[in-house]
């Protein structure tokens, strides 16, 4: 179980995999310079917090292993953090793909069948080269 350390002063007891997940929206939104609240309730307690550039964060992890993210579960963080009601930890979605998957090198696509191209409008003739002789109409 690692610790939110919020200004200092409080402190909640978060699983690591949860705590790795917050970190990465809390900092996305603070690089922004982005203020917003977050809710936490572990059961016993509920904690509303006003989180912002100037208020100081710790993220204490108690395992030595980063754990893997899952994507889904980032934006979803993401856009509840986006919303009025701010940033809510939510059950974690079952993953289709994890941010730190080696990716599979690109595959192209299969090309559509190009349309033929429009036929060129036939440019006008050529002005004849001046002769030095009067023209008459």
């Amino acid at each position: 179980m690692g610790m939110l350390v919020y200004n200092g002063r409080m402190t909640l007891s978060v699983d690591d995999r949860v705590l790795a997940h917050l970190q990465v929206v809390v900092i996305n939104k603070l690089r922004r310079r982005e203020s917003f609240t977050f809710t936490w309730d572990d059961g016993s307690q509920e904690a509303v917090c006003w989180i912002g550039p100037s208020i100081p964060l710790e993220f204490v992890y108690a395992g030595n292993r980063r754990p893997l993210l899952n994507r889904e579960w980032l934006e979803l963080m993401a856009s509840s953090a986006n919303a009025n009601s701010g940033l809510v930890v939510m059950p974690e979605p079952t993953p289709t793909t994890r941010i730190d998957e080696p990716r599979r090198p690109h595959q192209p696509q299969p090309e559509e069948p190009r349309r033929p191209a429009r036929p060129s409008r036939p440019s006008p003739e050529p002005a004849p080269a001046p002769t030095g002789e009067p023209v008459s109409a």
